[in-house]
């Protein structure tokens, strides 16, 4: 087993976080195919829980112990991995280590209301579920799962949770369902589309909101905009696996005031939904490699680009309407305080915000305002 420790050296020294991390391994595993489908699943759960808390361990060890310690901590239960460790440390031994899960992040930077520094840390040891949102056909999508003895909970509003690599692609058809995680699934709750309103979309990333309007309401006239072509394709192609009449969409950094004057002038909105860019400190249980490489700075920068956003979407909202100001963080600079700008430099009324702390359901933690025009 020495090739699987040298591997995940390998990984480890050459990964530097500026893509996922389960994009690095893929490539690296089609540069390596002698690797096994078992030794795959090792490596790959090592080098994760080397990310999420590898800097909570503050012993010099040796990197054998050190990622022994990283799996214990995580509460591996790789057969495999077990096995691979055991001439390190047992579980009582890593008990005996300096550990401070402070040092995961060890940043001073005030959470939203409604989630803990505690609680968030500890929640970055363990993968969160998956989720799915199921669109049609509930009835039979319970029996398939039934049938293949697939562990889940049903939390209501067409909301499964799910082990995290259940094979419900290799069971359910497409169309049926939505991978989308509940906290995400619950912000999409507070949409409310009529029959021919005129929604955007403004950040529309791989169209999860887009969809969840479109499923609830079909004859909504939907624009859909985001920065980038190739993102904008595949949400096309994601609503032509759906059934669904293609939305507007527009290539366009809503930042840039300039260039959305002149993509919108004169239009107005009935809704908007500001879907904004930050940095995904809700998720990270769920992409620990964003955690271990993050920089402080990041949170400022978000911050400035979610309220130029945000207050130029805030143009283009008919009176009436509401604009959906989400996040997928749980830092207060990048929700309550844009929240608070908003309402200063803008007509907006702030009717509702709340963070949405999945940590209790193995979920994201999100956060959600809603403004009315």
């Amino acid at each position: 087993m020495q090739f699987i420790w040298q591997h995940s050296k390998t990984i480890l020294k050459e990964y530097k976080g500026d893509e996922p991390l389960h994009f690095f391994l893929k490539n690296y595993y089609k540069q390596h195919p002698k690797l096994g489908s078992r030794d795959r699943k090792m490596l790959s759960e090592m080098c994760y829980s080397w990310f999420r808390c590898s800097k909570a361990i503050q012993n010099k060890l040796p990197f054998e112990e050190h990622m022994t310690a990283c799996l214990h901590l995580c509460k591996t239960s790789n057969k495999h991995l077990l096995r691979l460790i055991e001439p390190y440390y047992p579980p009582s031994q890593v008990k005996q280590l300096d550990i401070d899960i402070d040092q995961i992040f060890p940043y001073n930077i005030e959470l939203s209301k409604g989630i803990s520094t505690t609680e968030w840390l500890n929640n970055m040891l363990a993968q969160p579920q998956l989720f799915i949102r199921i669109r049609k056909e509930k009835e039979q999508v319970l029996e398939v799962l039934h049938e293949a003895e697939v562990e889940f909970t049903d939390l209501g509003n067409d909301c499964l949770s799910l082990p995290n690599g259940s094979p419900i692609n290799r069971l359910l058809p497409p169309f049926v369902y939505v991978v989308q995680d509940a906290s995400s699934q619950k912000t999409t709750d507070y949409f409310q589309p009529q029959p021919y309103e005129h929604w955007w979309d403004a950040c529309a990333g791989a169209g999860g909101k887009s969809l969840a309007l479109k499923d609830k309401e079909p004859l909504i006239d939907l624009t859909a905009t985001d920065t980038r072509k190739t993102i904008l394709t595949n949400l096309q192609e994601r609503f032509r696996l759906y059934s669904h009449i293609f939305p507007k969409t527009h290539k366009i950094d809503v930042a840039d005031n300039a260039k959305l004057e002149e993509q919108f002038k004169g239009q107005e909105f009935d809704h908007i939904i500001c879907d904004v860019p930050c940095t995904g400190s809700g998720t990270w249980a769920r992409t620990p490699e964003q955690l271990y490489f993050f920089k402080h700075d990041s949170v400022t920068d978000f911050a400035k680009q979610q309220r130029k956003i945000a207050v130029n979407a805030a143009d283009y909202l008919k009176e009436g309407g509401r604009l959906f100001y989400i996040t997928c963080s749980v830092f207060k600079e990048e929700n309550e305080a844009v929240v608070e700008h908003i309402q200063e430099v803008t007509k907006l009324k702030l009717a509702h915000q709340e963070l949405i702390n999945g940590i209790d359901q193995q979920a994201d933690s999100m956060f959600i305002a809603i403004f009315e025009g």
